[in-house]
């Protein structure tokens, strides 16, 4: 199984980008815009729209906000397992980390995801300047 790990440093406090992440139906305007140019909730399930186009059924794991940790699945034809969490953690009072662990079948397509994770965290930083 592959895993893809994102350790990213961000200019801003762990609460403002906690509060962007458990936000769940609004990823495409304040985590990663750009990247994600649509987000539709069903239920808890959301239906992303990619900027390459693509569209993802995301359905929401867990939303634990003493851990300020959110882990979401999505089960397609393409993917046999895609596991995902995505945790804040605090470095000091005006910046913080964001850990983003997708663990993933089949192996072949972890190139592409991982490419598509890049742009995710470069959208991070357009969401969270340094100041």
């Amino acid at each position: 199984m592959a895993s893809i790990h994102n350790d990213v440093p961000l200019s801003a406090p762990a609460c403002s980008v906690w509060d962007a992440v458990r936000d769940f139906g609004a990823l495409h305007r304040r985590l990663v815009p750009g990247f994600v140019t649509a987000c539709q909730l069903d239920g808890d399930a959301r239906f992303v729209t990619f900027a390459n186009g693509s569209v993802a059924r995301e359905v929401l794991v867990d939303c634990d906000d003493a851990r300020q940790r959110l882990v979401y699945a999505i089960n397609s034809e393409r993917l046999t397992h895609y596991s995902a969490s995505v945790q804040v953690i605090a470095d000091g009072e005006a910046k913080c980390r964001l850990v983003w662990i997708i663990d993933m079948l089949p192996n072949e397509l972890a190139p592409y995801v991982q490419g598509q994770t890049r742009e995710a965290v470069i959208a991070m930083h357009k969401a969270f300047p340094a100041a």
